[in-house]
């Protein structure tokens, strides 16, 4: 049906602009007017609708001509304005009048009618009529029709504003009472302690402010999706639900309550959650329901209710006033649960103060450790039983003494940087120091200590029985040691005494057949008998070279070498060492780099890896040698023993029997070997082992039985290049001195010394010589001698060694050359086998002709 105060008022407004473009244009926009004419002349019908039709175009009329017509048209739809005739067969204008002012009491009623007098007109006027026009001046009849509507507009924007006023009113009034009820239920539970009663008294408001049937709170079990009702408000006649009650035989409204969502329905019967137990709810008188969850920590805990037993509306003001209460409700019984919950950890926390208090006190009184609280003064402000049971003195005697004169006088002045510590905030652990008992005794003590507040709080422990255990654990392990080095000892003694006589044995018989054959006038047999006696002193010399690399004090002479470079250089000699049923396989790692090591002494232990590898595979296999360079880190470095840095590996690995654990613990110990008597000395890995170390690096061995071995050589990095390998030029003959040149030969033993004087006389040097170091240095030091090499061993008899005569003479003589000779090379005196410039080493024994071609090599060079 169509509004009809929006189309009078649109009618109104054309009407007026009328004879305007823009009114008519409005006119003709306007909504259609209804009018109902009650008329039984057709010719009065045709001017009405010619004369509204000028007036109003869009007017669209119904005419009716009696009163069951007219009665029929105002039930079927609204008019925004009824035309009536005065007299009508068997029906008056004023019967028209009295059905309208019952039926449509709002729309105006306007009599058109020629017989009407003005006395009627004033009565009907008084009756309800809105006006009246005579048929004879209908020119006035779009002025009357418009007048009526807008007066009908007025009066429905009227009411309007008087309906509007009143409801504003209305929930003005409702929102205060409202307010005035929070407040009334909140000093009614602010003084409730129990949870139950503050939701008592919010069901109970709830209800009679709602006019609702029951209202009230329930703590919710989601998982078990039950709801437990203590105690509810009801109206009159309702009974209770307090108990327990299961919210799937009431619907499905539990999985919108989990997650928070508020369910309200207004008829059981109508609500898809709720239809197919409507019946369930109405036995409960829970026709309309509102249920808002409440939750805490994201979860559902409980819920608050309303329910009526007649289908109702839930209006959202009502919704959002209960979710107010509901709230209120929540924080008062979670504030009233956290104050019980406070009241509850006060009382423990005062028991386990309480346990605690006694506790400390019980452990202050029974702990066998020297516990107390010191002032930055030195004083102790309260110490335990303990120091009376450890020190003898009483805890008044400790308190009233400053604890520096318990001290004991050589630990005062640690005591004192660690006091300094403690007031800079730091804490001390493990510090240990001595105090006098009573009886002048000293004890040892270990401090913890912390300071707070000014204070010092510390605790000691007796620890004087595990230092005089220590010490005896000391001394056990150093005669432990002793026995170790005792049985070291004796094995090489033994192993030295087997191959110092074999050699001996020989030297000794090839002497006393050159005497005989001297005697019997046969020189024929001297020279073999000479080759035998050098080639046993050559395998002495190999022998003590070897003793000497264990104990990493063979003579080195160091150069920058590339492990690639050797190994290449060595490849053909090992294949052919190796023999062909090892395959040899050499993996070189790229941009190797280079190390500082004797390139003999590296070439040499080379072999012998090779040697040891070759000889754990009798039946054959695959040797391989690998370079690396390695990064050695700071877990790697105390795995191996080693300094962190850069190293270069070289490492020689075989598939043969492989070593257990046992064997791989005692490799590099001297003449320890599992090779069959005649076949190894046992001192191969000892020599690799020492020259290693002497180097810098390290040796490991890595091997399983079956499986094979790795040995693996660790060497300092080395920045320097590489020196270019000079052939060595032939020398059939030793070579001769230049005129003048001279040398001074400085050694204690008299026989080696005329030996060397006379050979260097013969090769025409002239020669000085020496007994001891201060005998050297005064002929180093006249200033007129010429002296061109000196040659001199390093341990020399009267304090001063061969280095301190060379450095002592360099001071004179800066370009001096030196060669030193020796039996064994002293690491402190060669500065650990590393040489100054211009200075060199020979190892004894030697052979003459070497040690000229030496001394010519050395004047001669620059």
């Amino acid at each position: 049906m169509n509004n009809p105060g929006a189309a009078v008022v649109a009618v109104v407004e054309a009407a007026a602009a009328a004879e305007t473009a823009e009114a008519a244009e409005a006119v003709a926009n306007a909504p259609p007017l209804n009018v109902l004419i009650l008329e039984d002349s057709r010719f009065d019908v045709e001017l009405l609708t010619e004369e509204l039709a000028r007036a109003f175009p869009q007017a669209r009329t119904r005419v009716v001509r009696d009163e069951p017509g007219f009665a029929g048209a105002l039930a079927e739809q609204s008019y925004a304005l009824i035309l009536s005739d005065y007299e009508l067969p068997g029906f008056s204008g004023a019967h028209a009048l009295e059905l309208a002012r019952g039926t449509v009491p709002e729309t105006p009623f306007i009599f058109v009618s020629g017989v009407i007098g003005e006395d009627n007109a004033v009565e009907l006027l008084k009756s309800g009529a809105t006006d009246y026009v005579s048929k004879g001046r209908l020119e006035r009849l779009p002025v009357v029709v418009a007048r009526a509507l807008n007066e009908a507009a007025d009066r429905r924007a009227k009411r309007l504003a008087e309906q509007r006023l009143h409801a504003a009113n209305k929930a003005i009034l409702q929102a205060e009472t409202r307010r005035l009820a929070l407040m009334e239920l909140g000093d009614r539970i602010r003084d409730m302690d129990e949870p139950g009663d503050i939701a008592y008294a919010a069901s109970e408001m709830l209800g009679q402010q709602l006019g609702v049937d029951r209202a009230g709170y329930g703590l919710v079990d989601t998982a078990a999706e039950t709801i437990a009702i203590e105690r509810d408000w009801t109206a009159p006649g309702v009974s209770s639900l307090a108990g327990m009650l299961h919210f799937r035989d009431y619907g499905s409204y539990i999985e919108d309550l989990r997650r928070g969502v508020t369910v309200a329905f207004a008829d059981a019967r109508l609500d898809p959650r709720t239809r197919d137990n409507a019946d369930a709810l109405d036995a409960i008188t829970a026709r309309a329901v509102v249920n808002m969850p409440l939750t805490e920590r994201g979860g559902l805990v409980g819920l608050l209710y309303l329910n009526h037993g007649e289908a109702r509306p839930w209006p959202r003001d009502e919704i959002d006033f209960v979710r107010e209460v509901g709230d209120r409700v929540r924080s008062a019984i979670a504030r009233r649960e956290a104050q019980t919950e406070l009241v509850a950890f006060a009382e423990s926390l005062e028991q386990q103060v309480r346990a605690r208090t006694q506790e400390r006190d019980r452990t202050w009184a029974l702990s066998q450790d020297l516990l107390g609280v010191a002032m930055p003064d030195g004083h102790f402000l309260s110490v335990n039983p303990a120091w009376e049971t450890v020190l003898g003195w009483s805890a008044d005697e400790i308190c009233a003494m400053p604890f520096r004169e318990l001290l004991h006088p050589d630990d005062r002045r640690g005591t004192e940087a660690e006091l300094v510590r403690l007031s800079g905030g730091a804490r001390t652990t493990g510090f240990e120091n001595r105090y006098r008992t009573k009886a002048g005794e000293y004890r040892w003590l270990s401090w913890t200590a912390v300071p707070d507040n000014g204070l010092l709080y510390a605790a000691a422990r007796d620890i004087t029985e595990q230092k005089e255990r220590a010490a005896e654990l000391d001394a056990a392990r150093e005669q432990l040691r002793q026995s170790q080095k005792l049985e070291a000892v004796g094995q090489l003694t033994g192993g030295l005494a087997h191959d110092f006589n074999n050699l001996l044995a020989a030297i000794s018989g090839s002497l006393e057949l050159m005497r005989r054959r001297g005697l019997e006038g046969k020189p024929a047999d001297m020279e073999r008998y000479v080759g035998v006696a050098q080639g046993a002193v050559k395998r002495a010399a190999a022998l003590t070279h070897r003793l000497l690399a264990f104990s990493r004090r063979q003579t080195l002479e160091p150069k920058p070498i590339n492990a690639n470079r050797l190994v290449t250089d060595m490849e053909e000699l090992l294949r052919r060492t190796l023999g062909p049923h090892v395959a040899l396989e050499t993996v070189a790692a790229v941009g190797l780099w280079n190390v500082h090591a004797d390139p003999g002494q590296l070439e040499n232990a080379l072999l012998n890896l090779c040697i040891n590898a070759r000889d754990a595979m009798p039946e054959g296999g695959k040797l391989v040698v690998e370079t690396a360079n390695r990064w050695i880190d700071a877990r790697t470095a105390r795995e191996r023993d080693l300094p962190m840095g850069q190293y270069v590996s070289l490492t020689v690995s075989d598939n043969g029997v492989g070593m257990p654990p046992e064997v791989v613990a005692r490799a590099f110990d001297p003449f320890f070997t599992t090779k069959p008597i005649g076949m190894g000395t046992g001192l191969g890995l000892s020599m690799i082992y020492g020259f290693a170390k002497q180097s810098g690096g390290q040796v490991r061995i890595y091997s399983e039985v079956g499986r094979g071995t790795s040995v693996s050589i660790y060497l300092p990095r080395h920045d320097m290049q590489e020196e270019a390998a000079i052939a060595p030029a032939e020398a059939p003959m030793a070579p001769r001195a230049d005129q003048g040149d001279t040398v001074l030969v400085v050694d204690d033993e008299p026989a080696l010394r005329m030996i060397i004087v006379e050979v260097m006389q013969g090769l025409g040097y002239a020669t000085l010589e020496a007994g001891d170091g201060a005998e050297a240095l005064r002929i180093l030091q006249s200033p007129r001698q010429r002296i061109d090499l000196l040659v001199s061993d390093v341990g020399l008899p009267g304090g001063m060694n061969g280095r301190q005569v060379a450095d002592a003479a360099r001071t004179a003589r800066p370009e001096l050359k030196v060669l030193f000779i020796t039996g064994y090379a002293e690491n402190a005196v060669l500065s650990h086998g590393h040489l100054d410039p211009g200075m060199h080493v020979m190892t004894k024994p030697f052979e003459m002709d070497v040690l000229a071609r030496r001394v010519k090599q050395l004047i001669e060079s620059r």
